[in-house]
């Protein structure tokens, strides 16, 4: 197997277990174990929540990296290439350095049968460990208990809000899905937690775990400046802290949750240091907005993964924030709650063009655009999330802004026939 390049190694690891999702953490600990990398770096932060996971994922590691700390990140899922799950310094790992860790780990499991999603964080944890980092960052990938990642131990956990999504995993209340997200918990722990509204189970692993909790809203925040600058507060090791920071890219509420986490692990840099790392983060597809040259002209387009409720609230606070006229691609995966989408959307764009994604789990694109027509949207069908964007291009003014969301697998699509577009592969 170890002369597999990277596409056969994916390819295998999607066959290799039975189910695609298999919580637990008998088997992974015990291969982890033997491999010796549940220690991958001096400083571990771990971040679950419903939202908000990439964006503060994303700052903590230029926050590190700003500070001059060689740091490591492992997030999911990636939009166009795997690589994208694990970076280090900043940089995406090569398919070369992959291909070795799946060899390694595949090596060391013996009989014990891994899903693709372990196999990755055990190769992200791999990779690190081997580079000799100075801290790392691990997303969580499915609530928080029973998720590979927890195998780690983390100096900080971090938790960046708590709503209801994978039901069928995580229970249909805030309260279950709060417990499991909990999970991250270790006793006398540290905990920086952006929930203003933590559920009562999640509050009583708090209590009981004796973990110092800093809490947005309580402990630390942020507030509205002029032209786009806001004021960053927190509390670090010696006294609360105020910076003046200008204008960014990702939502402010998990940009001064990485600051405090940063903070809670006992860094610190000038304030300057802060604010040129908070502007400098980015992540694909959230808030993304983009320029497409179409039949001459540049029309400009925003890429949003959201897929829940709490996500489709915050995307129409955005679109609010920057009144317009607007129209959407969307595609659905058939567990997400429509209507909770609808809810704080509904108004906010003159069409939708929605589509089938790339996956069996997919909402058809008949009955998703039946949905929204009886909700009182207008909305089309689309063979593609492709033909989706072509079409809204073609019937739109060049100055109306196309919003594509709904799903990673929406915005992925949307990604590679921009990449198309670029190439001249109309």
């Amino acid at each position: 197997m170890r002369n597999l390049d990277l596409a056969a190694w994916l390819q295998r690891l999607e066959g290799l277990h039975p189910s695609e999702i298999d919580m637990g953490l008998g088997r992974v600990a015990e291969v982890a174990s033997r491999l010796a990398i549940t220690n991958p770096a001096p400083l571990v932060f771990t971040v679950t929540g419903t939202n908000g996971k990439g964006s503060t994922c994303a700052a903590l590691d230029s926050l590190l990296r700003q500070s001059g700390r060689r740091s490591g990140c492992y997030s999911s899922p990636h939009l166009v290439h795997y690589n994208e799950r694990v970076s280090i310094d900043g940089q995406p790992v090569g398919d070369a350095d992959l291909c070795q860790a799946f060899a390694a780990i595949d090596q060391a499991r013996g009989d014990i049968s891994l899903t693709y999603f372990e196999f990755g964080t055990l190769a992200a944890l791999w990779l690190f460990k081997r580079a000799g980092l100075d801290a790392v960052v691990l997303e969580v990938g499915l609530g928080g208990r029973l998720d590979a990642v927890n195998i780690v131990d983390a100096d900080v956990a971090v938790v960046t809000s708590i709503g209801l999504d994978h039901s069928d995993y995580l229970g249909d209340s805030r309260d279950s899905v709060g417990y499991e997200k909990a999970g991250i918990l270790r006793h006398g722990g540290m905990l920086v937690c952006s929930e203003t509204d933590v559920p009562p189970r999640f509050a009583a692993q708090v209590q009981q775990l004796e973990v110092s909790m800093l809490q947005r809203g309580r402990d630390y925040g942020w507030r509205q400046g002029e032209q786009g600058a806001w004021q960053l507060f927190g509390v670090d090791e010696r006294q609360r802290r105020s910076i003046d920071v200008p204008p960014v890219r990702l939502p402010r509420d998990n940009l001064c949750t990485a600051v405090q986490a940063f903070w809670a692990a006992g860094l610190d840099m000038p304030d300057e240091q802060i604010f040129a790392a908070l502007v400098a983060a980015f992540v694909p597809g959230r808030l993304d907005r983009r320029t497409v040259q179409w039949k001459g002209q540049a029309r400009r387009l925003l890429l949003d993964v959201g897929h829940n409720p709490q996500a489709a609230a915050f995307l129409a606070a955005h679109l609010h924030s920057e009144p317009g006229y607007r129209h959407a691609v969307f595609g659905l995966l058939s567990d997400k709650d429509l209507q909770g989408i609808l809810q704080p959307l509904g108004g906010h764009f003159r069409s939708w063009a929605v589509a089938p994604l790339p996956t069996p789990r997919s909402r058809d694109a008949e009955s998703l655009a039946a949905d929204l027509q009886a909700a009182g949207e207008p909305a089309r069908a689309c063979a593609s999330i492709g033909d989706a964007i072509a079409r809204q291009l073609d019937d739109t003014p060049a100055d109306v802004e196309i919003v594509i969301f709904g799903s990673f697998f929406c915005v992925s699509e949307a990604i590679l026939w921009l990449n198309a577009q670029t190439s001249g592969d109309k």
